[in-house]
Order: C-alpha cells, then sequence, then structure tokens
C-alpha cells in the first residue's frame, strides 16, 4: 500500500473535510467535559444558566462574525452596548413604552454601526483604526450623558441609567428579560432565532455569498461586479442592529445600565466567540452556526475558571491564552492537514 493509501485510510478525506469545518463541535464538546469535571456534574439549570450568559455575547458576536467574513474587524460594540443601552433606559422612562424602547434600540444600534461601516466602507479607513476610535467615542458619550442628563430621566441613578420602577411596563419587561419557557430562558430562544436567521443568510442568500466572496477575494469580487463598499457598510449596520437588540435584552435582564463597565471588553468576547467557532479573522473562512457554539464556549471557560477560584485579576490572561491558543490552531490546522494529503 503506498504511503497516500495508507494515509487516506488513517484519515479518510470526508472525515477531515468535517471535521474541519465543523471543529466548533469538537471544542466546544472538549470544553464541556471538562466544565462537568471541574463543577461536579451536571445540571439543567446549570445548563441554562450558560445559556442564559451566553445570549448577549451570541448575539453581539453574530454581527462580529458577519464583519469578520468580510475581512474587517468592529472594536467598538462593547462601548455600543453601553451607549445604546443607556440611551434605550432613558427612551423607557420618558415613553413607557416596552415597543418603542426596542425599536430605538435597534434603531440606534444601526446608526452606531452605520458610521463605522461608511467610514470604512465608502472613505476607506482602516477597521482596527475607524472601530478604536468610535469604542472611545460611544463609551465617552454614555458616560458623559449619565452625568449631564435630568435625573428623572436616568430613573434617579447618580452613575447608572436606571429603568423606573414605578413604571407600568417595568415589569413584564424585567419579567421578559428573566423569564423562561418550560424552564428555557425567553433570551436563550431569541439568541437561537438569530442564528438560525444568519445560517439561513449566510448560506442561502446572494448577500451571503457576497459577504464570504468579499472577504476571500475583495479585489476579484470588485472585478465580479460585487460593490464591496456596500457590501461592508450593510455588514457594519447589521452587527450595529445586533448590538442594539442585545443593549434591549441587556435591560431586560438588568433594569440598568453602568456607563463605566456595561460591555467593558465585549468586543474581545465577541472576537473570542468568533474564533472560537471556527471563523477566519483573515474573512472569507467559516460557519456562522460556529459562532453560538463559540459563544457557548467561552461562557464555559469562565464558568470553569470561576469553579476553579483563580485569582479574579488571572482570568482575562487565561482567557487570552485560550484564544491565541485557538487561533494558532487555525493556521496550523490547513497546513497539518496539507502535510497529511499532499
Amino acid at each position: 500500500m503506498s504511503e497516500e493509501k495508507a494515509k487516506s485510510a488513517i484519515f479518510p478525506k470526508k472525515v477531515t473535510k468535517y471535521m474541519g469545518e465543523y471543529s466548533f463541535i469538537i471544542v466546544f464538546i472538549l470544553i464541556f467535559i471538562v466544565y462537568v469535571l471541574t463543577c461536579n456534574g451536571l445540571t439543567w439549570s446549570g445548563m441554562m444558566n450558560i445559556f442564559r450568559h451566553s445570549t448577549v455575547v451570541g448575539i453581539i458576536a453574530i454581527g462580529m462574525g458577519l464583519i469578520c467574513l468580510t475581512g474587517e474587524i468592529d472594536l467598538s460594540v462593547g462601548s455600543m452596548l453601553a451607549f445604546d443601552a443607556g440611551f434605550s433606559v432613558i427612551i423607557f422612562n420618558m415613553t413607557d413604552s416596552i415597543v418603542l424602547t426596542l425599536l430605538f434600540a435597534l434603531a440606534f444600534g444601526a446608526v452606531c454601526g452605520a458610521v463605522n461601516g461608511v467610514l470604512v466602507g465608502f472613505v476607506k479607513m482602516p477597521a482596527f483604526i475607524v472601530t478604536l476610535a468610535t469604542m472611545l467615542i460611544y463609551r465617552s458619550f454614555a458616560q458623559y450623558f449619565c452625568q449631564h442628563m435630568d435625573k428623572e430621566l436616568l430613573g434617579g441613578g447618580s452613575s447608572v441609567y436606571r429603568m423606573t420602577n414605578s413604571a407600568a411596563s417595568y415589569q413584564p419587561m424585567y419579567q421578559f428579560g428573566n423569564g423562561k419557557i418550560a424552564t428555557i430562558p425567553i433570551v436563550g430562544l431569541i439568541l437561537i432565532i438569530m442564528t438560525v436567521l444568519f445560517v439561513y443568510i449566510a448560506t442561502s442568500t446572494k448577500y451571503g455569498k457576497k459577504i464570504y466572496a468579499v472577504g476571500s477575494n475583495e479585489k476579484g469580487s470588485q472585478m465580479a461586479g460585487i460593490n464591496v463598499g456596500l457590501i461592508k457598510i450593510t455588514a457594519f449596520t447589521i452587527a450595529g442592529l445586533l448590538v442594539g437588540l442585545a443593549a434591549f435584552l441587556w435591560i431586560s435582564m438588568n433594569a440598568s445600565a453602568d456607563p463605566a463597565t456595561t460591555g467593558s471588553s465585549y468586543e474581545m468576547y465577541a472576537i473570542a466567540a468568533v474564533v472560537l467557532g471556527g471563523i477566519s479573522m483573515s474573512g472569507g473562512k467559516g460557519k456562522c452556526l460556529g459562532i453560538f457554539f463559540g459563544a457557548m464556549s467561552y461562557t464555559i471557560i469562565d464558568k470553569i475558571i470561576v469553579a476553579l477560584k483563580m485569582d479574579s485579576l488571572i482570568n482575562d490572561a487565561v482567557k487570552g491564552i485560550i484564544l491565541i491558543l485557538v487561533i494558532m490552531i487555525q493556521i496550523a490546522g490547513p497546513q497539518i492537514k496539507a502535510k497529511l494529503f499532499k
């Protein structure tokens, strides 16, 4: 038997193909096993708790995934979450309307995302610089307005945006954010719906194919007649829209938003979920389904760190090391595969 046939017998090409495409499931299973071992067993309530805590990061990560598929990045999503959530609280306190609060959160997030998109896709500025700047701007605005607006609009808080608990819609909204359907968190079900929707968009629509095309070969996409700038603008705008949805869910769950801490480092958490989900940071490769498992994996990693009673000051270092290792695997994987089947 030749060396090539021997390799094929040990590593069938179909098996390695599926392992490569769905490696995020393997990563999730391995992390989940570690979680079960370190947390002394598995309970349904514990799993649902993980599901709930994955929602906000997971929804933001879906938008980040679209941006990364185009070969770009957005560092402003954490600050955008705080900015959007804070102003959504003000709209709720002004209108006492859940629907208007949701519509405002979505629209405000879309506008913030569109600002990034226009500067990147139309003005042709580097996404890293643009979103680094808007990260500072959005966080600064969130903190400034919290200190200089009427305290009644802020719900009586001096340093946080707080939903007025005397409003008629307060309890229904809070119950929605913390409610369950057949023991499954409502917010988690929204994450599933968003995942299914964007898996469909990415795999079964012309827009999704253009996203992948732009990330794979930008110049080739331009030559094929794709408006690359417009695709990037819409990707950033959709990401902002999803941050708006995440902001609405955040205030539904917490009834407040702290401009200093809400969304802090969430841009890194979203990027980590995208990377753990198998999406290439260079663009054009990966599956949106992986983002769901990536977000869950990242939340589980956080639970493992807590269970091991590590010093809180070292938590982010551990997460950073894991992120570097996953990226190294992403880079080394194709090289190993090429050596096995050269």
